[in-house]
């Protein structure tokens, strides 16, 4: 018999009947949710309620989506899946730039996005137990898995949940080609609907924190046609 609590989803949608379609489903599923129509009120929400999981719509009224996204990932490190529009392929960039962790583009299966959720819930349960006490190092980067800290060249670098996992899965492996789709799986989870632009990103974004010349990288290096890897 279960005793620990339903994971808390926050839902931020100012399309009622599509917020009531996924609040249902959600909750058959066993999750308790609640709901924002703006932006403003899933700030509210989000400070209030301390869900586990934020779903995320980009066009909202009150305060955008984007900037939602920032000021949540400013203070937590909780899971973000954005919602997007179809031919909004700049905002799914900034979006994963800006920290979300993952996006479903409209119109979208339901059933899809509650095995997203389920999916990112479950690696985000994983890192509750913290692991064994453990040093990795590569290059510039030293990584201390325990207290799930990074430092580049002496300095700290803060980096969002599928940042950290994605540099860990390079520095335990360090020096092998890793593909997208291995990559892919290790990090976002076999269940993982998307495509790999999402990888991408997070591979750039990482680059940033960690290569000199970004646009030049000497350390996580893009191997054509099939993946990174990280060398020292």
């Amino acid at each position: 018999m279960r005793t620990d609590a339903p994971a808390r989803i926050l839902v931020v949608e100012d399309e009622e009947a599509l917020a009531d379609s996924v609040r249902y489903n959600l909750e058959r599923e066993g999750y308790t949710v609640s709901v924002a129509g703006d932006g403003r009120r899933a700030l509210e929400r989000f400070h209030a309620e301390s869900p586990s999981l934020v779903i995320l719509d980009l066009m909202l009224p009150e305060l955008s989506g984007l900037d939602v996204c920032r000021m949540i990932r400013a203070e937590s490190d909780v899971p973000i899946i954005m919602v997007t529009a179809k031919d909004s392929e700049a905002d799914k960039v900034t979006g994963l730039e800006l920290g979300a962790d993952d996006y479903v583009t409209k119109p979208f299966s339901v059933r899809e996005l509650v095995s997203r959720v389920r999916a990112n819930l479950r690696r985000g349960r994983s890192k509750l137990v913290p692991p064994a006490e453990e040093l990795l190092a590569a290059g510039p980067v030293r990584m201390d898995v325990a207290r799930h800290e990074v430092t580049v060249r002496g300095q700290v670098v803060s980096l969002p949940p599928k940042e950290f996992e994605l540099l860990e899965t390079f520095l335990r492996r360090r020096g092998r080609l890793l593909t997208r789709e291995l990559l892919i799986e290790e990090v976002w989870g076999p269940d993982y609907f998307g495509d790999t632009r999402t990888l991408d990103v997070h591979v750039k974004r990482l680059r940033r924190k960690v290569e000199q010349e970004p646009h030049d990288p000497v350390h996580l290096v893009p191997v054509r046609g099939l993946g990174y890897k990280f060398v020292d």
